[in-house]
Order: structure tokens, then sequence, then C-alpha cells
């Protein structure tokens, strides 16, 4: 009897390991699917469902695994995030997540990836202390940072005799953004730092307040605005900047804002994409995709999305469809892999998602609903020294 159930054993063992292995991968999406941030969401969604039909060449499977999406929505609540994310990994048994949306909102989810153990892949929340101070080692980013959006735009703008005021949004995307920005700034100087609520409309106020800080300074005065979503800051131009001789400057956005940037021909800044400054087959794969479709070419959170599904079956691949969570981390930290924006590299040290920006200058195409962000140069990953911030 004895010897019988010893021999029985390794039988049982291989069928588990079998079932395992044959179960589907379990791939969570927590975004912020109803609030101010919806475009940005569908955006992301779209891109990361092309992401990994284009990167698993139409067979959503990896290592004989079909990988299955689960959609949460929190809501743009940094609580019903928490909620959402606990209740994908214990009661979905997600395998891994992607989201968030807004910055503050991914903050709160960071705890919850730590306490099961289960990789959180941040796309495409901004703020630098997802990956720096609030960080832990469950955490990967293929978003740009705060730094990266920052540093790139510093290079634009930092110039001897600058004068910048910066306008953003009271909350972690808005002041971790401008102190990205202040520390990268090496020649010109910030005079003045106006932060408003995310859902502020009437501008005016923040923007007298600019312009009183501004108009008395020598040589080239600059408003740099950072903001996401609702609201149009843009509109103080109306504010007869170009009296005080005034600009107004920006890093890239979403083309239906960028529709607004048609007034500010020969404006300057970086931007994270744009579907025709990229030239390689997965941004073309990407655009044509897209066009087919859709109807119309891929936005910037289209290509985070795609970037994120291409870091996700990149990293599966090299695990053969493992999805032990320590396996991820070991596969994941310092890969390399390929994305609409050229490839990009998981930083060791925090997870970051090294990668290129566009320095562009606006040009008006009368063809175009919005202005175009013609390339000026490509800022490489060599060009910024992006901080570490995090205490690993």
């Amino acid at each position: 009897m004895k010897i019988r159930t010893w021999l029985a054993l390794p039988a049982l063992l291989i069928s588990a390991t079998a079932f395992a292995q044959g179960k589907d991968i379990r791939i969570a999406l927590v975004y912020d699917k109803t609030g101010p941030l919806e475009a940005y969401v569908k955006q992301t969604q779209a891109g990361f469902q092309m992401g990994l039909d284009y990167a698993t060449g139409g067979t959503m499977t990896v290592g004989g695994r079909k990988i299955t999406i689960i959609e949460r929505d929190s809501q743009g609540k940094p609580d019903v995030a928490k909620a959402q994310l606990s209740a994908a990994y214990a009661d979905d048994k997600a395998d891994l997540a992607v989201g968030a949306t807004a910055s503050g909102v991914s903050l709160a989810m960071l705890p919850v990836a730590e306490e099961y153990k289960k990789i959180l892949l941040i796309e495409p929340a901004v703020a630098d202390s997802i990956t720096g101070d609030k960080w832990n080692k469950y955490v990967f980013r293929t978003g740009r940072n705060s730094s990266q959006d920052a540093v790139s735009n510093a290079l634009v703008l930092d110039k001897a005799g600058v004068s910048i005021g910066t306008l953003g949004q009271d909350n972690a995307f808005g002041r971790d953004g401008v102190k990205a920005f202040k520390d990268a700034l090496k020649n010109a100087k910030i005079v003045h730092e106006e932060y408003l609520p995310p859902a502020t409309t009437d501008f005016t106020a923040g923007a007298q307040r600019l312009i009183d800080k501004l108009k008395g300074q020598p040589g080239r005065k600059v408003i740099f605005v950072g903001w996401a979503g609702a609201g149009n800051p843009f509109k103080i131009a109306d504010m007869d900047l170009k009296r005080f001789g005034i600009e107004i400057a920006t890093g890239g956005n979403i083309l239906p804002q960028m529709a607004t940037f048609k007034q500010f021909p020969g404006m300057e800044g970086a931007t994270y994409y744009y579907y025709a400054i990229p030239k390689n087959p997965v941004n073309d794969a990407l655009v044509k995709r897209h066009q087919e479709k859709f109807k119309s070419p891929p936005d910037f959170f289209t290509a985070g999305g795609f970037a994120a599904a291409m870091a996700v079956v990149t990293a599966l691949k090299k695990t053969n469809g493992n999805t032990a969570t320590e396996g991820l981390i070991k596969a994941m930290e310092g890969m390399d892999f390929e994305t609409p924006k050229g490839r990009m590299t998981f930083r060791r040290e925090d997870h970051q998602a090294l990668q290129s920006m566009y320095h562009f200058k606006i040009k008006v195409d009368p063809a175009l609903a919005w202005a175009v962000p013609e390339l000026v140069r490509e800022i490489k990953i060599e060009d910024m020294a992006i901080p570490v911030r995090n205490k690993r």
C-alpha cells in the first residue's frame, strides 16, 4: 500500500504542474474608466489590446497559455482603486495588473501590489514618487515619469536669461512635475509656481499672478504649462501675454488638446509621442492597425498602452509563460523591449522604463484639426540624466 502511494505522488505532481501551466494568464487592467481621465483610458485600453495582438502574432498566447484580460474601474478614486486591485489579485486570481491613469490613484495601488506580491505595471501615471519614495519591488512603469517630462523640456528651455513661471495642477502629477522641472534647470530661473485645482475652468486669477511675477523680468519670459485632463489652461493666451513679452511653452498632449496649440505656431517643447515622429517597425504596425480599425492615427496614450503590452509579452516570453512573480521580476529587471517609440529598458534600480523623448516645434497644417509637433531632434536616453529617487 505504501509503495502504491509513493508511486502515485510523482504523477500527481506532474498533473498539478501541467494544470498550472495550462491555465490562462490573467492580466487585470485597473483604470480610471469613468471620471475626468476617461479619454486617456480609452486610448490606453485600445493600445494595450493592439499591443498584445501584435506581440503574440495574433495568437494571444505565450508559452501555450491563453492571455485573458480582466477590466476593473477605479473611477479615478484612490480608495476604489485599492479595493479593485485587491479584488483583481484575490478574487479574479490575476497574475499581474496594469494601471492606472491618475498619479494619485496609482500611488494608492502600490502597497496592494506589495501585499499580494504581484506585479503592478504602471501605465500611464507619471508622478516621480511612483518609482521614487513610494516604490516597491513589484512596481514597474512603462509610462514616462515626471523627471523624463521635466528633463526633456528643461533641455529645450534651459538657457541663460530665461525667466519661467510654471502653471500646474495641485496634485501629485503637478507638483512632482514642477519639482523635477526645477531640479533639471541649470541656467534659466523659476520666478513663480502656480498650482490650481485639477477641476479648474477659470485660469484668470492664476494667470494674473504669473503675469505679475514675469512682466518685470528682463530677457525671455515663459509660462510653462503642465496640465492633464479637463480644463483649458491655454486660454490664458487671451490675456494678451504678448503685450508683456510672455510666451507659453508646454510638453506634448493628446490630439484633441493639440488643437488648441494651433494658436501658438513656433512654440517649442518636448513630447512623449506623436504618431508621425518615431520611425520603426513597431510604430508602423501601430499606426497601420489603428488607422484601419478607428480611421484615425493613434494618440499619446495609445502608444503607451501598446508599450505596456510589449513589455508584458516580452517578459512572459522570457519565462516561457510562467507567471511566478519572482521569475517575472528577474526577467524584467534590466529588460530591453521594443515599443512604438523604439527600444525601452527597465532600469534595475527602480524599474522605470528609460526611453527617448522628442524636442518639437509647433507647425500649423490647415489639413489637420490639431497642431503638428514637428520634430527638432530626438532626445535619447543617454541625453537625459534621470535621477533615481527610490530608497532601494
